[in-house]
């Protein structure tokens, strides 16, 4: 394949079929990726599972490393997401640094990636909801709340991409502040017994199981790379995504460090093992700390916004796994409908009707055969979505050095065209590696299921790989184009 003569291809869809322009301005877009990342359900969840599990006092550390793996991600990614801009994203990249059959396999892999996490957020969303409501005497099925939340997201993910903005940006607002709150508290109060920022000490970060506290560390920011994929919305995003990226990784990381430091000296490090160990359900560590140091009412406030967190999450998966379906149709791996946007939101609205029906019959699934919509539907699925989101960004990482050679005239320097992208990808392998073989313990399945969870991604690739070649066989054009500019 002739590369040189692919950059020049001029886009496919015609220029009345294009996502809405200009809807997005570098804060919309950081909003729609922090609600991914979820950050009050990581507070919640993610931070004390890791403490449990695996570093304990260290995981503040597991976050620091995490922020500087990213941040090096990062460079390569935003370097090479100035000439590629593509609501498919990861494929996009894949596709112009690899060629169309990673592209291809890449594609299938961020459409079962980001849908899995999506739906499996349905579980957590329903048994939250339901906890919550139950306090005012309202009882429902978990799968009740879920339907609902699901209804309402489809009339979001349908209309103009804007609107969606909007609600993220005060839901995600709610979350920091009612968070801060507390942290500001803990630091005033001293904490259990002094502040300390043994946390970050070597000796803490590396104790107990230090490669699962990296892994939860990991899957808190599983989101935030989707600022690419609003490219096409973004006001001028050849400088908007860029500054959207970094400025979510050091925000999100920034929190979770803060945070988490906060909720370990808020129990004390000599304590926070046993007292862990101790809880029912350690996801009741935040609320508990906002009890002791604040007041029940801050506890109340955060049961609330845990649900609108997780409903946040939703929308914004719901738009990215939408785009992949709009990507995707209007570049001939999907059928062509999938590649119409609607004609008075310009909105990809087929996509977001097929997100829709897909987590509608999987969410029923699960309540037809009585799955814990815990323990069970959010467990194996977000993990599942986590573990094909850290594949997209290795993947990408490679891809990145891959294109520069090919167009060593676009490079800005080796450092962000080569070896920053190089050591993040290797990086990405590592934390790879660490999720594949803990996976059992993450989710909680038994080994059979959990092998059988983590063959989702590699039957996603090999589907992916079919589709392309497919296209390659009836239109040669067309899929050399796969990735390319669109705006």
């Amino acid at each position: 394949m002739n590369y040189e003569h692919t950059e020049t291809l001029a886009p496919l869809a015609p220029a009345a079929n294009q996502l809405r322009k200009g809807a997005l301005g570098a804060g919309a877009v950081t909003f729609f990726v922090i609600s991914a990342a979820a950050p009050l359900v990581a507070i919640a969840g993610g931070a004390p599972l890791g403490m449990l599990l695996g570093n304990g006092a260290g995981m503040p550390g597991a976050y620091l490393i995490t922020v500087l793996i990213l941040l090096l991600f990062a460079v390569g990614y935003c370097a090479l997401a100035r000439h590629v801009t593509n609501a498919g994203a990861f494929y996009a990249f894949a596709a112009r640094g690899l060629g169309g059959m990673a592209g291809g396999a890449s594609s299938m892999i961020a459409l079962i990636g980001y849908n899995t996490m999506q739906i499996g957020l349905y579980g957590m969303f329903g048994a939250a909801a339901q906890g919550l409501f139950q306090q005012a005497g309202i009882n429902l099925p978990w799968w009740a709340y879920s339907y609902i939340a699901m209804a309402s997201i489809a009339v979001l993910g349908y209309r103009q991409v804007d609107l969606s903005a909007k609600v993220l940006t005060l839901l995600v607002a709610a979350e920091y502040l009612c968070v801060l709150v507390l942290d500001v508290a803990i630091i005033a109060k001293g904490g259990d017994s002094g502040l300390s920022a043994a946390p970050f000490a070597p000796s803490h970060v590396f104790s107990g199981a230090p490669s699962i506290g990296l892994v939860f560390a990991f899957a808190c920011f599983v989101g935030f790379e989707a600022t690419t994929i609003y490219g096409e919305e973004a006001k001028d995003p050849k400088r908007t995504i860029p500054k959207a990226t970094y400025f979510s990784v050091l925000l999100i990381g920034g929190f979770y460090m803060l945070s988490s430091w906060c909720l370990v000296n808020a129990e004390g490090l000599g304590k926070l093992a046993s007292y862990l160990g101790g809880l029912p359900d350690p996801t009741r560590f935040l609320f508990n700390m906002a009890d002791r140091y604040v007041g029940h009412w801050l506890s109340v406030v955060m049961s609330v916004l845990f649900v609108t967190s997780v409903y946040a999450g939703l929308l914004a998966f719901h738009n990215s796994v939408a785009r992949y379906f709009f990507a995707m149709g209007r570049e001939g791996l999907l059928p062509e409908h999938f590649g119409k946007t609607h004609d008075k939101h310009q909105s990809p609205h087929t996509g977001s009707v097929a997100q829709t029906i897909i987590a509608g019959i999987v969410v029923g699934i699960f309540v037809v055969t009585k799955q814990d919509p815990v323990l069970a539907l959010f467990s194996w699925l977000t993990n599942v979505g986590t573990l094909g989101v850290i594949t997209l960004m290795a993947i990408a990482s490679f891809a990145v050095p891959a294109f520069f050679v090919r167009n060593p005239h676009m490079s800005d320097g080796i450092f962000s065209s080569y070896i920053a992208p190089i050591g993040a990808g290797i990086l990405l392998v590592i934390v790879l590696y660490n999720i594949v073989i803990n996976f059992a313990l993450l989710t909680g399945a038994s080994n059979v299921l959990s092998y059988s969870l983590t063959g989702l991604i590699l039957a996603a690739a090999v589907i992916g790989l079919a589709l392309a070649l497919r296209l390659r066989g009836a239109d040669a054009a067309r899929y050399a184009s796969i990735g390319h500019e669109k705006i």
